[in-house]
């Protein structure tokens, strides 16, 4: 599988080991920056690149998934999800990292680099990578429902104020 990796200064060690381990495991890992320290950088476009990438190889039918670091992991969750049709998700904990994937089909996940250990980490991006989708018709749904709005900004039915 393809992993499109982001970060900022506070990520950037705990994302270079993750990219060894990564690969390690076989995958293929496009890193998109920092590629050097920098105590000022500014973590959007990083995660913005990396989440782009993540849709556009999944439209080309190439299996990928994002992994995006910060201090907090909040700021670059929330870039990610500025792409069309990225549903990035905050891991905090092994049933954060399933639930994420079993029943919203996340595409990118987020992880604070300053809450977790390294081995937290691994484990967290593991969990994630393998665990598939559950394909329940009420998470589809919410999902379908999700992207319905990202494209019009209503949902049918639904009572979205506008």
């Amino acid at each position: 599988m393809r992993i499109h990796i982001a970060t900022d200064h506070a990520g950037l060690d705990l994302s270079q080991k993750i990219q060894a381990h990564l690969r390690e495991a076989g995958h293929e890992v496009v890193d998109h920056g920092p590629t050097a320290y920098d105590a000022l950088d500014d973590y959007p476009a990083f995660c913005i690149n990396a989440a782009q990438a993540v849709i556009t190889d999944q439209r080309a039918g190439t299996e990928a998934l994002g992994v995006v670091f910060g201090g907090s992991g909040n700021g670059e969750q929330i870039a990610a999800n500025k792409v069309k049709g990225i549903r990035a998700a905050l891991v905090w904990n092994d049933s954060t990292a399933l639930l994420a994937r079993q029943h919203n089909d996340a595409n990118v996940i987020s992880i604070g680099a300053r809450q977790h250990t390294e081995d937290e980490a691994i484990r967290f991006i593991d969990l994630f990578i393998a665990e598939p989708f559950s394909e329940e018709e009420r998470h589809a749904r919410r999902i379908a429902q999700l992207a319905e709005y990202e494209a019009t900004g209503d949902i049918a039915g639904k009572g979205v104020d506008h």
